[in-house]
């Protein structure tokens, strides 16, 4: 329940006088004409006593005479409270006869009055309206209630209600708690709160309206409900503001007085911080974008408390974005002849790859500008892909940064996190970029044939945007929320096994194929590189001796079976520790290293080549197989024996060696008059065809002339050639397919011992890539069909 506000009418508060009123109304006589006051923004009901300010002139008259007459008005409602100066049709019909209790003029020239409202009436006729309203009326009767009972409860209801709402509204004051309590009229506590209850005029007017006491209580209960309602509502959203507002200020005045005490101890850090950031981001070369967001990430933590946890967050971000070398480049040296002399002297051979980065050198010398290649170098392990990598980087005058890719399996590794995540970081490219503080530099994406891939994603489709030219100058980290430009990094990716990258993958990277070394090219290495090398690491660089050729070519051939050097280094580094060993205890050590010495200290020899001499019974041929650690040789061996005519294939082989073993039997049987073999062998024998070495899984399609010429072997007691191997694939019609890793099969054969190899002659154009001194003292031979793989084989 509220009182009117004086913006809202021109009177000061209800004042209740005597609630018994109304029984002495019967004494007072009421013509049938009276004055008419009309009234804006307020009702009057019976019993009720209302100080107003009378200014319009018309009322001013209507309450003068109507003083000296009788003190008798009708107090009519306006419909519409803004009309200054209304007609007949812009008052209400219904209305309450009013009682003039006392007139006071006021010092400014007004008049107050305070009425009191004695019974309700009807406008009949309108008599004049000039100089005011002046009405015939028609008195009303209320309608007592037709049950007592009920209407008691109405009652009752309605003080409550209006208890209620006084309680919760801060504006009544309390003592109308008391007033209420003390009403014992029902007719006058239903106008005494009527007038009182904060609603439209049109709904007072109803209840005013209303003959029966019990509907105008029934009414009057609603509209307080209403009332109470929104009271209770006001009252939660105003505790509620409250609340937060206290919460706010304690933390306002908390964070005031720790300002007051850092300013004591020399200063917020949290200021100077931030005061340092934006020191560094002056002199950043910022892309727009990154400008922007480095704005607002600043003004986002200038709002908030270090103590708060996305503080924290905010700041590690912006601390990325100045630690990125955004723009800042290397120059790189366009000295074509100090580059290819920088790449000689850090590795021996490799001349495909050594012209693809010098023809890179020769196009940014003349264009200024232009996308990296993305290189990948492809071949066994220990033969220096990733020294390579730093080695161009020094060439080319760039920095270099490793990425190792071995066993990543999480997208997030190469992208990486959101930023909201607790722990979050950036992707290990952003991160190698930020270490290295250079946005051009020589990236080694170090085994990029072994990520894995599982639940978490997958990297290797991650890695598509970073080394595809076309995507790579929009990369976009999702923790730096932002993209940066890749397109001036030198990537170089390193790969034993290209069937493990992706497709998708591959078709973006330029592959170089490295194969393995020759004993020459091993031979040079040791002596420019791993000798000296391991000199040094074990304190015999001042030591006066030397490892020979003969005994260099001996270390290489009987210990060691490899493409690479990592094992020849190795056993150097065994051969160092034993001098090292002998001038500690001797003090003075033997100029040269004999081949004894290294028997002595390496033992027996490991490998050597007598196992070839050894393989002369008829079904033992050796074949060229290439694995991804280089290439190796392998022997395939034929049996009969009495059964029922079947072929038997062991030693752990695959899909299609099996495959080629059968073709080789199936061509050999449609051809048996031509090579004078007795059909019957076919049917009463076990051909049994084993590859030695059965741990160890084999397939592919090169075993195939090798295989043929092991069961052609057995079948016909002829022996295979000794000192002679083979590579190639066969077909049901007799012909003889090119096969691929020649470099690596022959250089295998060449380890161990072999002298004739028998080839495809669409091969031949991969032997005329090797170097002719790598293949020194071995014969060729290159057929086309199988029967020229038998002729020149069998003895």
């Amino acid at each position: 329940m509220y009182l009117q506000t004086e913006e809202e009418m021109d009177f000061i508060p209800i004042i209740p006088l005597n609630e018994h009123d109304d029984d002495s109304n019967a004494d007072i006589v009421i013509p049938n004409e009276l004055p008419l006051l009309p009234l804006r923004n307020t009702v009057l009901f019976p019993g009720i006593v209302l100080p107003i300010t009378v200014g319009r002139d018309k009322s001013i008259r209507a309450i003068n005479d109507a003083y000296k007459a009788d003190r008798l008005v009708g107090v009519i409602a306006q419909k519409d409270s803004s009309v200054e100066d209304p007609s007949v049709t812009d008052l209400e019909d219904i209305g309450t006869v009013a009682k003039i209790v006392k007139l006071i003029k006021m010092p400014d020239g007004g008049t107050t009055v305070i009425i009191q409202g004695k019974k309700r009436f009807k406008i009949g006729t309108i008599l004049t309206e000039d100089p005011y309203f002046k009405a015939q009326v028609l008195l009303l009767e209320d309608e007592e209630a037709t049950k007592p009972e009920d209407f008691k409860a109405y009652v009752a209801t309605i003080k409550d209600l209006a208890s209620q709402i006084v309680q919760l509204s801060p504006n009544i004051p309390t003592e109308a708690s008391i007033i209420l309590k003390n009403i014992e009229n029902p007719s006058f506590l239903i106008h005494f709160v009527s007038s009182n209850l904060n609603t439209e005029l049109a709904e007072k007017q109803e209840l005013l309206r209303l003959n029966n006491l019990q509907a105008r209580a029934d009414v009057l209960m609603k509209l307080l409900q209403r009332e109470l309602q929104f009271a209770e509502l006001k009252n939660k959203v105003t505790t509620k503001t409250k609340t937060e507002l206290d919460k706010q200020q304690r933390e306002y005045f908390l964070q005031q007085q720790m300002k007051s005490i850092k300013d004591e101890l020399g200063g917020d850090s949290n200021e100077r911080e931030i005061k340092e950031m934006q020191k560094k981001a002056e002199a950043k070369k910022w892309t727009v974008a990154a400008k922007e967001l480095f704005k607002k990430g600043i003004e986002k933590l200038e709002r908030m408390h270090p103590s708060t946890p996305d503080y924290s967050v905010v700041y590690n971000h912006l601390d990325l974005m100045l630690d990125l070398p955004w723009e800042d480049y290397t120059a790189d040296q366009y000295d074509l002849k100090r580059a290819k002399k920088v790449l000689d002297k850090d590795h021996y051979g490799m001349e495909k790859v050594k012209e693809r980065i010098l023809e890179y050198l020769a196009v940014l010398k003349l264009k200024g500008d232009m996308k990296s290649p993305i290189l990948c170098f492809v071949g066994p392990p220990g033969i220096g892909k990733t020294s390579l990598g730093r080695s161009i980087a020094g060439a080319i005058g760039r920095k270099y940064v490793r990425l190792s890719l071995g066993g990543v399996h999480d997208e997030s590794e190469i992208r990486g996190h959101r930023k909201t995540y607790i722990g979050a970081m950036p992707g290990r490219v952003l991160q190698s970029i930020r270490k290295i503080k250079s946005s051009n530099p020589v990236m080694i994406l170090d085994e990029i044939d072994k990520v894995g891939n599982d639940f978490r994603g997958d990297p290797s489709s991650a890695m598509l945007e970073v080394l595809d030219p076309e995507q790579n100058h929009t990369f976009y980290d999702n923790y730096l929320e932002l993209e940066y430009d890749l397109s001036k990094v030198l990537f170089i990716a390193t790969a034993n096994n290209l069937a493990n990258i992706q497709p998708a993958l591959r078709d973006r990277l330029e592959i170089i194929d490295l194969s393995g070394y020759a004993v020459e090219e091993k031979m040079e290495i040791a002596k420019r590189h791993l000798v000296p090398k391991q000199k040094e690491a074990h304190g015999l660089k001042e030591m006066n001796f030397k490892i020979g050729d003969k005994v260099l070519e001996k270390i290489i051939q009987d210990y060691t079976r490899e493409s690479g050097v990592r094992e020849l280094d190795r056993q150097l580094a065994s051969v160092m520790r034993y001098e090292a060993k002998e001038f500690a205890s001797k003090g003075k050590i033997k100029a040269n290293v004999t081949p004894q010495d290294i028997e002595k200290i390496l033992g027996r020899s490991r490998y050597n080549s007598d196992m070839y001499k050894v393989a002369s019974m008829p079904g033992v041929a050796v074949g060229l197989a290439w694995t991804y650690v280089g290439g190796d040789i392998l022997f395939v061996e034929t049996l009969l024996s009495d059964g029922k005519g079947e072929l038997k294939l062991t030693g752990n082989l695959g899909n299609v060696m099996k495959e080629s073993a059968t073709t080789a039997l199936t061509w050999i049987q449609s051809n048996a008059k031509k090579l004078d073999i007795d059909k019957e062998i076919f049917a009463n024998k076990i051909i049994h065809v084993h590859v030695p070495e059965g741990a160890v899984p084999k397939d592919g399609p090169s075993a195939g002339i090798t295989m043929m010429t092991s069961i052609a072997s057995a079948i016909t007691g002829k022996r295979v050639k000794p000192f002679l191997a083979m590579t190639g694939e066969i077909t049901l019609r007799g012909q003889v397919l090119p096969v691929g890793g020649i470099k690596e099969k022959i250089l295998a054969a060449k380890r161990a011992g072999l002298k004739e190899i028998l080839l495809c002659w669409q091969n031949e154009k991969d032997i005329e890539e090797i170097d002719s001194s790598f293949i020194k003292g071995l014969k060729f031979h290159y057929v086309r069909t199988m029967q020229q793989v038998l002729e020149l084989a069998l003895v």
